[in-house]
């Protein structure tokens, strides 16, 4: 795992989730107008919190779209997170060269999900996948 670095402005968010939810974040990235975090294992219920109670008091207080996703060490448990509510049939990795590839099998019905308007999703799961495991590129078959 290459080392991550975190910019002021997302240790601040990282600081105000931690302490409005009791649920530790291992990453956060503010990307066009929302705020990924990348809670680590065990600690998404808390995150969450009672019917949601947790992380909209954060969506209030820092007045942006909130997105959660459970960390794992195994990359293909993390890919799935990643992707969220998008049913995932399997995930496979190959090296090609120096690179390493993710290839994610997703029914065609929620294919438009998992890339998400504009390539939003896909293009997030590329992200912390990049910066949490060193895969290069994640393709939807």
């Amino acid at each position: 795992m290459s080392e991550i670095r975190l910019s002021t402005e997302c240790v601040r968010y990282i600081a105000l989730f931690e302490s409005m939810t009791d649920a530790s974040i291992k990453d956060c990235i503010i990307d066009d107008g929302r705020v990924i975090y990348v809670v680590n294992t065990g600690d998404m219920g808390a995150a969450i919190g009672k019917r949601g109670d947790n992380i909209n008091r954060v969506k209030r207080s820092v007045d942006k779209h909130i997105e959660l996703i459970e960390y794992s060490d195994e990359p293909v448990t993390f890919i799935k997170n990643a992707f969220g509510t998008v049913s995932i049939k399997s995930v496979k990795i190959s090296s090609k060269g120096d690179k390493k590839i993710a290839y994610v099998d997703v029914s065609a019905s929620e294919k438009g999900l998992a890339i998400g308007r504009n390539g939003s999703n896909i293009e997030k799961v590329k992200m912390v996948v990049s910066r949490h495991h060193d895969i290069d590129d994640v393709i939807l078959e």
